[in-house]
């Protein structure tokens, strides 16, 4: 079967970022199926492109056995402001069309991920012009979270995505959500049947992120010694609101012994840096993003690990999360809802502290501080439930049987 992935941010290989579809496209290329993707050619976290894609519209390369990725043309003002993220948001979607039209074979299947919701103009056009069944996937749900963090303002704009959205919910042949609460909004809000939507939730990358030893190379190069790490690693943009994390660590300015260390890039890491030179802060850490297979390492050298977003966000399920506890790392989590169900009620694996309160933060580090038993309980739990829930393989095989009941291959 010819699998056609159209993600604007899949990554490279060892790249920085959410790697979802790179495991999918890597196991079901294993299950011998041939997977074709088209993506972007701009890094999202810091904007840039490689130079061997200067000049170029539409790049071709096979990556591995069985999977083909077009990297097409994206403006490099992504991270420039508004406007210029609008235009690269764009200018994929003019590229990928011209790759899906004229450089990909007829696929058998599309499988469409968003954000950003305009990949449902390249995703509708493939199934009309190759004449496959699509798959829509919502990994965030779009518009609703850039209208409600006041991202998107203007009205036209807001109108014609709202339309968008309708018209690919309509238009897709089955519509994936990643966590249940997503399915809630889509039925109640959107009018979706149920029997349009599946389920293939974020997981856990078991090959790549394992348990291993706290003291390792990380902590003997960045001089963490004997300190009582609390880690954060992912983006640094304006739905993470890390400015908590640096209210916590100011909180904390008297026990030097704990150190936060923020992993990433994004359009807030200047700002957040220039606050904590401005409080003249030396409990905190920025470390510039790294591939998954050095990161792994960062964890297993923390002692806790925490994942941040705005108190709006309380359907998503931050796929941070999963590499934590694969590493059997304990979570302390300002996010209500879908996340907190997850990690804190199901999994058991971390304590739970009101979004932006700095206060239950403080305390809940002292007190994983004060007691490295629960440290240890929680880390065991969270492992117990991402091997037995959400191991990404067993994951991209239930997606794979939806797949092949949609196209009548099973």
């Amino acid at each position: 079967m010819n699998i056609l992935i159209i993600h604007q941010y899949f990554l490279e290989k060892n790249g920085v970022g959410g790697s979802r579809f790179n495991q999918f496209a890597k196991y079901w290329a294993g299950c011998g199926h041939k997977v074709t993707v088209v993506s972007g050619m701009v890094d999202y976290t810091s904007g840039k492109k490689l130079n061997n894609y200067k000049n170029k519209w539409v790049n071709k390369e096979i990556i591995d056995d069985g999977i083909t990725v077009y990297r097409c043309f994206v403006s490099e003002q992504y991270n420039k402001n508004f406007l210029g993220r609008l235009w690269a948001y764009f200018s994929f979607v003019f590229s990928s069309i011209w790759a899906i039209l004229f450089c990909v074979s007829r696929p058998d299947v599309i499988v469409t991920t968003s954000p950003p919701l305009f990949v449902a103009i390249p995703g509708y056009l493939a199934k009309i012009f190759k004449r496959a069944p699509l798959i829509f996937e919502v990994r965030d749900l779009w518009p609703k979270f850039a209208i409600d963090e006041g991202i998107l303002k203007n009205k036209l704009i807001i109108k014609l995505s709202l339309w968008l959205e309708a018209f690919i919910y309509r238009q897709a042949d089955l519509v994936n959500v990643l966590t249940p609460a997503f399915e809630e909004y889509l039925i109640s809000e959107k009018g979706v049947k149920k029997d349009k939507i599946i389920y293939i939730p974020n997981g856990a990358d078991l090959d790549i992120f394992l348990p291993g030893p706290k003291d390792n190379w990380v902590r003997q190069q960045y001089h963490w010694d004997n300190k009582f790490i609390i880690l954060y690693v992912g983006a640094h943009g304006v739905a993470n609101n890390l400015i908590q994390l640096i209210n916590v660590a100011e909180s904390l300015r008297t026990n030097p012994e704990i150190l936060f260390v923020l992993i990433g890039n994004g359009m807030e890491k200047p700002q957040l840096q220039k606050v904590v030179r401005e409080k003249n802060l030396t409990n905190i850490q920025f470390l510039e993003s790294m591939p998954k297979n050095k990161i792994v390492d960062f964890i297993n050298a923390a002692d806790v690990c925490t994942a941040v977003l705005k108190k709006i966000y309380t359907t998503t399920y931050p796929n941070k999360v999963f590499d934590y506890m694969s590493c059997k790392k304990p979570t302390i989590l300002p996010i209500d809802g879908a996340a907190r169900k997850l990690v804190i009620n199901q999994a058991q694996a971390g304590l739970f502290v009101e979004p932006e309160n700095v206060q239950q933060f403080k305390e809940a580090t002292l007190r994983l501080y004060q007691h490295p038993e629960e440290v240890k309980i929680f880390g065991e739990n969270g492992y117990r439930f991402v091997t037995q829930n959400f191991d990404r393989q067993k994951l991209a095989e239930k997606y794979l049987l939806f797949i092949l009941n949609l196209t009548n291959q099973c």
